[in-house]
């Protein structure tokens, strides 16, 4: 799903995330998002991109035996703020800030179960 600006629905362009067990991580991104995966052993998954098409990934998912606090601020887009909201919710994410307003639209901000958190945002 697109908008006149060419933003797609929980899409993110390709950004690395630690985390500290794959398989939670993908199960959480999963159910949160509907993302799917390439697998690239134990400890790697790429993210695939709205397509679906493996060659197509926006980002991947690599273990580490930490977070690193301060890492990359991720923003999904959203077609439904609210629904999406309670889509984290209901994965196993922590909501840490909002919804919001904000001159742009609205946005919250989540901790998936590994720490990292991500934001997402709705124009309206």
């Amino acid at each position: 799903m697109a908008d006149h600006t060419g933003h797609r629905h929980h899409a993110i362009d390709y950004v690395e995330l630690t985390v500290l067990d794959l398989a939670e991580a993908q199960r959480f991104y999963a159910d949160a998002f509907g993302w799917e995966f390439t697998a690239y052993g134990d400890t790697y998954a790429g993210i695939r991109g709205p397509s679906g098409d493996p060659a197509a990934e926006v980002g991947g998912l690599a273990v580490g035996s930490e977070v690193r606090p301060g890492g990359p601020l991720v923003l999904l887009w959203s077609a439904d703020l609210d629904r999406t909201l309670a889509a984290v919710e209901a994965a196993g994410g922590r909501v840490v800030q909002g919804p919001y307003d904000f001159p742009g639209g609205r946005r919250f901000h989540f901790a998936d179960p590994s720490g990292n958190e991500l934001g997402v945002w709705s124009p309206a």
